[in-house]
């Protein structure tokens, strides 16, 4: 997870230098910036139900091979249709990581305990955007952001080696043929209310995770005319907190369901709190002081930390394991349909107004949205029966 969200987070950082090297306007880099979500959603539910059908490491390992290929392609693009190529297949081959990660997770460990592993698979991957907005910018004005793709790809490549060797022994058998879900009943979780919440939901949870992930580093420096230096800081550090609240949050969780609680409305109030701290995001954008806006996006993103951990635990909780990655697919499907939103969305409102200000109270008022459909749409009792699907194998 660290690897992929570092290879998936690279634009970020490079493209203040990217739009003044190519001259690029901020709604073209909206949209490369977005591209990435396109394939990415696109292949949610498909990998969901290959990881259902044929494993964990199998079709993980096959999409990390694309996604590290694809990041290094990025240092041979010479233009715009290029980058978005790159995007695109960098997209589509990390389809599978949500999925095939929440399957692990129901599949190896009991519900007392999946909060904590969940947060800290999710906190390899805040840690690796941590990383990479903090290496990036200064990299790139030593080598190049040509450079920066090459070797950024080729990272991730080196880490699959000992990866590939490793992963089979964890896994080594196929999910049996009574719990391969066929595809015709695992599009019959589109009808079912809880996963409804669950999409929604996490819309609203990615779109503004989204936002910061894309967009923080152009923010900081072209709205609040923070130099390389003080936004690799100012965009790193919250990332790296974050990561640390992340695992928190799924160790809380974990504790209110071995004290008794019922686990889905633990994990709804968790989800509901964090969302509403992520508010920040509006008082963020309107204060004067360049300082105090970034420790309030620093907050806010930690309230997202305290979300994350959660929505995945409670897709884990309210659906039986034998198509907990086909659910998984779904949630992340819902989730990067906002995230192909965002940054898109943002680049045009920043190209049109000359200001971040409408996009950030955009996001606010998304995330309230979300709020309101984890606790209207997901039932606090466990229904196994309302979601099995048919199995046509």
């Amino acid at each position: 997870m660290f690897f992929c969200y570092a290879q998936r987070g690279t634009l970020a950082p490079a493209a203040p230098f990217m739009m003044k090297e190519l001259h690029l306007n901020a709604a073209v880099m909206g949209l490369l910036l977005s591209a990435f979500s396109w394939t990415y959603l696109a292949a949610q539910i498909p990998a969901g139900w290959l990881v259902d059908r044929w494993g964990f490491a199998r079709v993980y390992g096959v999409g990390f091979t694309i996604w590290a290929v694809a990041t290094a392609l990025m240092g041979f693009t010479a233009s715009t249709l290029g980058i978005l190529a790159a995007r695109l297949l960098a997209g589509f081959g990390q389809g599978a990581i949500f999925p095939a990660s929440n399957r692990a997770v129901a599949t190896w460990f009991k519900a007392s305990e999946r909060g904590a592993v969940t947060g800290v698979y999710i906190a390899g991957n805040r840690l690796g955007q941590a990383a990479i907005v903090a290496i990036g910018p200064l990299a790139i004005r030593t080598f190049g952001w040509r450079y920066f793709f090459l070797a950024a790809g080729v990272a991730g490549l080196v880490w699959l080696i000992p990866w590939l060797l490793l992963t089979p022994k964890w896994e080594p058998e196929l999910p049996s043929v009574e719990t391969r879900q066929g595809s015709a009943g695992s599009l019959r979780l589109l009808a079912n209310r809880n996963m409804a919440g669950i999409f929604f939901g996490f819309f609203a949870y990615d779109y503004a995770w989204f936002l910061f992930i894309t967009w923080m580093p152009g923010y900081l420096m072209l709205e609040r005319k923070f130099g390389p230096r003080e936004m690799a800081i100012y965009s790193a550090v919250p990332l790296v907190i974050v990561s640390v609240v992340i695992l928190l949050a799924g160790i809380l969780g974990d504790y209110l369901v071995r004290k008794g609680m019922d686990e889905v409305v633990a994990r709804k109030g968790l989800i509901s709190i964090g969302l509403a701290v992520a508010c920040l995001i509006v008082p963020a954008a309107l204060v004067q002081d360049n300082y105090t806006s970034a420790l309030l996006l620093g907050l806010s993103l930690a309230g997202l930390g305290v979300a994350a951990p959660n929505t995945w635990a409670l897709t884990q909780a309210v659906c039986p394991k034998e198509f907990v990655a086909t659910a998984s697919g779904m949630q992340n499907l819902g989730g990067n349909i906002g995230g192909a939103l965002a940054p898109a969305v943002t680049g045009l409102i920043v190209h049109q107004t000359g200001s971040f200000v409408s996009g950030f109270l955009l996001t606010g008022a998304i995330l309230v949205v979300g709020i309101v459909c984890y606790w209207v749409l997901i039932s606090p009792v466990k229904q196994a029966s309302a979601w099995q699907p048919q199995a046509d194998v």
